[in-house]
């Protein structure tokens, strides 16, 4: 089976947790401190914090930034329910906003400027795929309307630019990301004194760790503020640094692979749509597709899969998951609904060529055609 997603991980990643355990010292400790400089430098940033998670970090930052009961967070419903779910962990109230169309399926900025109330704090502007939206433009609107601005960078990792929006960036080490912990997340922010509230949040707002306090030769420690168990630990920081140091060069196989896609979609089967035509950076973290009105999904994707291609879909929209739907049953967004019921992800990663890519284009093409021709013949 052709999978959606693989990840890369070989000797180098087995030596490096071989090292962590040789060490004796398994939770957070110099690895992690040495991941976090190496990801900020990446990023040409100050400073970074790691995480367990992504969810983790969307969660800190608006902890960290205020955001609370009362407070109302624009958020797109095209993304995983993590998004949305962090505003809640804060007691706030997430606020569902349409992407632009199924070729910029990136939240709408004019649909969120009309959905902003006296009551938005914030808005939460999604990376989807991989691919960034106008700085600029974003960067002017959360200015004007006195908003906090935080990326959801999940998908985003090493792209020129991203964690400098506007206050914050979360980002994701998920299994399927560019470069993966297994688990793992990190969070960038601008302001010094936000970026370290985070960092004493995650572990319990204690005011030292356990390896801190063994170095110093003291087990004195206070807890100053409300905290978290949001730690990364010295095995998934060791994974990390090894993946940095790919994680250049992967971006880039992942954008050549992109290129070769769409131009055996735009010959085999230019009926359906590549989102992202128009060029922009990005991470090339998946590769989204948009099946023709004609075509049923389902049937596309049972017949990939008999090829031996998997597909999955990214995303069903937050707001339709039973848990949103009722508590906000009168939110409809219409275009994201229309790209959600027609969108299909095909695989992209570091173990595919040019032969794999036509094989999942050519087997995609024939599964669209069927229902077409079979629409013709009756």
């Amino acid at each position: 089976m052709l999978l959606v997603a693989s990840p890369r991980v070989g000797a180098e990643e087995k030596a490096a947790l071989a090292g962590v355990i040789d060490s004796g010292w398994l939770t957070m400790g110099e690895r992690v401190r040495a991941f976090e400089e190496a990801f900020a430098r990446m990023h040409d940033v100050e400073d970074s914090v790691a995480l367990g998670s992504c969810t983790a970090a969307l969660h800190l930052i608006l902890h960290a930034l205020g955001v609370g009961p009362g407070d109302e967070v624009l958020v797109p419903s095209l993304s995983f329910c993590a998004t949305a779910n962090c505003v809640l962990y804060v007691g706030a109230t997430p606020v569902f906003v349409d992407i632009e169309s199924n070729d910029m399926p990136i939240m709408s900025l004019s649909e969120a400027e009309a959905r902003c109330t006296p009551r938005t704090k914030a808005v939460i502007l999604m990376h989807f795929a991989g691919y960034m939206p106008d700085r600029d433009a974003w960067r002017s609107f959360a200015q004007r309307k006195g908003l906090l601005l935080v990326e959801d960078a999940a998908h985003a990792v090493g792209v020129k630019g991203v964690g400098t929006y506007g206050d914050a960036a979360a980002f994701s080490f998920y299994g399927n990301k560019n470069m993966t912990t297994a688990e793992g997340g990190a969070v960038i922010a601008r302001d010094r004194t936000v970026r370290e509230a985070i960092r004493q949040a995650r572990g319990h707002g204690m005011t030292s760790g356990t390896f801190q306090r063994i170095s110093a030769r003291t087990p004195i420690y206070d807890v100053t503020m409300l905290g978290f168990n949001y730690r990364m630990d010295e095995l998934r920081a060791a994974i990390g640094i090894v993946q940095l140091r790919k994680l250049p060069g992967w971006n880039e196989a992942r954008r050549l692979l992109t290129s070769l896609y769409r131009r055996q979609i735009a010959e085999y089967c230019p009926s359906v749509g590549a989102p992202f035509a128009e060029p922009r950076a990005s991470a090339y973290h998946i590769m989204p597709v948009v099946l023709p009105e004609h075509a049923n999904r389902q049937n596309v994707i049972d017949r990939l899969r008999a090829k031996k291609v998997q597909t999955t879909i990214h995303y069903p929209p937050i707001h339709l998951l039973t848990l949103y739907r009722e508590r906000f049953p009168d939110t409809h967004l219409p275009k994201t609904e229309d790209f959600a019921r027609r969108e299909l992800t095909l695989p992209l990663h570091l173990g595919m060529d040019r032969d794999s890519i036509e094989t999942v284009t050519a087997a995609l093409a024939q599964a669209v055609n069927v229902r077409a021709a079979s629409e013709v013949a009756a």
